[in-house]
């Protein structure tokens, strides 16, 4: 899956735990009719992808979607959701709009043009 935007936010690169966990977060303006403000998260070696980009460039990000469940001290069962980016690239100009998912192309509009090639 891919978002396409520009980028309104980098943090700095964060640090966890004895094991050095390491994440940094994006936050992506998508170009469509209703905005979309998306967060999306860097980890371990993926964190260093974002040293070479700036706020207001426009961006492809290449994401993968992770869920997660938790089992709270009442036993009760929360689910969790985040974005992962595994890559990123920049996108001279204005970023196009993104291509839907298969089975949701935009129908062309019907003109009357070319009628004669209809099999009826």
């Amino acid at each position: 899956m891919e978002i396409i935007g520009k980028i309104k936010l980098i943090n700095e690169t964060q640090t966890f735990g004895t094991s050095g966990f390491r994440k940094r977060e994006l936050v992506v303006t998508t170009d469509e009719q209703y905005p979309q403000m998306i967060l999306v998260e860097f980890v371990q070696d993926k964190c260093d992808l974002l040293d070479n980009y700036q706020v207001g460039q426009n961006v492809k990000i290449g994401i993968n979607l992770r869920g997660k469940e938790w089992i709270n001290p009442g036993g009760v069962a929360k689910y969790f959701n985040s974005i992962q980016g595994w890559f990123i690239d920049e996108i001279k100009g204005a970023p196009k709009e993104a291509v839907p998912p298969s089975g949701f192309e935009k129908a062309e509009p019907i003109t009357g043009e070319n009628d004669d090639d209809l099999p009826f």
